[in-house]
Formats: C-alpha cells, structure tokens, sequence
C-alpha cells in the first residue's frame, strides 16, 4: 500500500476542496491514486447531494447576461437551501459561470445543460460548497432583426431578473425604445406578471378567478361600508377574455337604461356612454391589471396601461412598438418552503 504523505492530502484538498479527514480517507481507498480519490470524492458528493433531495432549496439568486448591442438576453436561477449560501462567493461564481454557459449554449432545458461536461462542473461545485443547490430554471431572448428592441433589469438582490422584448416599425424606433424597456423590465419585477396579455389565460383559469375575485371585493366593500366610505363595484367578470361582444352591447343598453332612468337628454348620451364602458371594463378586467403585463397599470403613468405607455413612447419617436414577450424570474416564486419546527424536532431526537 502506498504511504499516504501530507503533501498528497494537501494536493487533493487544493483540486477539490473536500475536507481534510475526507482527502486522506479517499487516498487510503484509492492506494494513493490522485485521480482515483477524486472520483471516490466526487461520487460521494453526488451521494451527500442524493441524501438532501426531500429538502427544499427555495433560497439563491438569479443571474443575467445581455449582449452589448442588447440583441441576446439570458437569466437563470438557481437555487439553494440558506440565503447565507446564496452570497457565498463560490455559490455567486457558481450562478455567473450557469448564466454564461446558458447564453452562449442555448440548452433547450435544464436536463440539456447537466448532461454536459458543464453539469459535471456543476454537480462538483455543488459537492464543495455542501448544501442542496439546484439549476431551476432560464430563459433567452433574442432580437430577430434590427426592428425588434430589449433590454432587461436585474434587482439590486439579485433575485428578481426581467427581460423584455419589442417589435418596432424601423431600427430607428428600436435604438430609441432601449431605455423605454428597461424602464417596462422595472415595472414588471415590481408587479409580478405572470402573463403578456389576457389573451394568455386559459378559459378555466378565468373561470376559477371569477368567483374568489368577486367575494374578495363583497367583503372588502363590508368593511368600506363600515367605515363610511365609497363602495367598488361589484364586477361579473375579471378578464377582458370574458367581455365579449355579446357582454359589451348588453352594458352599453344597461347605461342606456340608467341614463333614460335618470332623465339624461339622450343629445348627451354620446358623451356619457364611451367614459361609462370605460369604468364597465375596468370594474371587469381585474385579473388582467393584476397578472398581465399590457393590461397593469404603468408605475410611471398610472393613466396608461404599460400597452399604452409603450406606445405612446414610440409614438413620441415617429414610430410604433409592441412589446411581444418578456421573461419574469424571481427566486423561489412558486415553491412552497418547508418551516422547520426547531424545537420539535429537538423532542423528537432525545425522546
């Protein structure tokens, strides 16, 4: 058997970064093969990382890279167990090595980014650093042409990344949208949407809405009525998806109604009618202000839908613009964390 010196530990600890007892264990195994005791080291990390599957990684940080020329855009998140891992600096490497690989290779998926010699990487440097990490998930966006602008903004917790894209008439309106859409990827990592349009939802996604929307106001309106103030109005529907033409014409014959109702001349019902739909559908639209980029209201311009906003702006350039897609990642959104009951568990081992 090879005699194990310490400058042999010291090499191996130096490559993997494993612990010291852990170096010299693997190199007994190994009769003193350096490479043989990575492997064993490296197996052994992949098994640690096995064992803390059941536990949740809802903690990390999102990365960003963008093309200079903002034509290509790409976040990832990654996720760890601990915020206190999250800013360890190897994990920080760690999540800005992922979004390079990510943006330069254009993985389909995450299984796409793993199989590689990259996920090897990965998996190795999640070996050293001890805790369940996870590649989550990523998106890219690209510009097709010189037509279409992006741009994207990431959070000063480097949790929250948003990329947004355009189209535009010319190249011109798109070089002069560039600081209209980081300020729109602003807007949307204070929002939250999770949708472009309406157009997106699902009609049983609606469906499901509709009812818990309308009780949500009922009883906020109860507690308005107790304390003397203006009631909202109780809508039917939440979604622009709901209000068809059908639904349209019959709200305009109600505010026809109350307007003969209230003895309004009908000279003036031309007047009245277009601002009255106007309240119908806001009153109507709630899950679309809330959850759909175009249809919230602008942080910037609370007169304007971000749709409007966006065009208007390039409007004010000689042009138009649509925002077309966009992609929204914020750290552990959508995953349910598990709170650890710390004295229980305490009981629990020394019963």
């Amino acid at each position: 058997m090879a005699a194990i010196t310490a400058a042999m530990v010291k090499e191996l600890r130096t490559a993997t970064d494993a612990p010291m007892m852990d170096c010299k264990k693997v190199l007994v195994e190994a009769d003193g093969d350096i490479e043989k005791a990575k492997e064993l080291l490296k197996e052994r990390g992949i098994a640690k990382a096995a064992k803390k599957a059941d536990r949740v990684a809802a903690e990390g940080l999102v990365g960003l890279k963008i093309a200079d020329d903002l034509s290509k855009a790409t976040v990832v998140e990654i996720n760890s167990e601990t915020d206190f891992v999250a800013q360890n600096e190897g994990f920080k490497d760690l999540v800005l090595k992922t979004t390079e690989e990510v943006f330069n290779t254009n993985p389909s998926d995450v299984a796409g980014v793993m199989g590689t010699e990259f996920g090897s990487y990965f998996t190795e440097t999640v070996a050293k650093i001890g805790e369940k990490i996870e590649l989550r998930r990523f998106g890219t966006l690209e510009a097709e042409d010189d037509t279409v602008a992006m741009n994207a903004y990431v959070h000063s917790n480097n949790r929250i990344a948003v990329i947004v894209k355009a189209k535009c008439d010319s190249a011109k309106t798109a070089e002069g949208m560039k600081d209209v859409l980081k300020q729109v990827a602003m807007h949307a990592s204070a929002m939250k949407p999770q949708v472009l349009s309406y157009k997106d939802f699902t009609s049983e996604f609606v469906e499901s809405e509709t009812k818990g929307r309308i009780e949500a106001i009922k009883k906020e309106n109860e507690e308005l009525a107790r304390l003397g103030k203006t009631l909202k109005n109780v809508p039917s529907f939440v979604s622009m998806m709901q209000l068809t033409d059908e639904i349209m014409k019959k709200a305009e014959e109600d505010i026809k109604a109350d307007l003969a109702a209230q003895g309004k001349p009908e000279k003036i019902w031309d007047k009245i009618i277009p601002g009255s739909l106007a309240r119908f559908v806001d009153d109507n639209t709630t899950l679309d202000k809330e959850q759909a980029l175009l249809d919230q209201t602008y942080v910037l311009d609370d007169k304007k839908t971000v749709a409007e906003a966006v065009e208007a702006a390039a409007k004010a350039l000689g042009g138009t613009a649509e925002i077309v897609d966009f992609i929204r990642l914020e750290v552990g959104e959508g995953i349910e964390k598990v709170e650890d009951d710390f004295a229980a568990e305490v009981a629990a081992q020394m019963g």
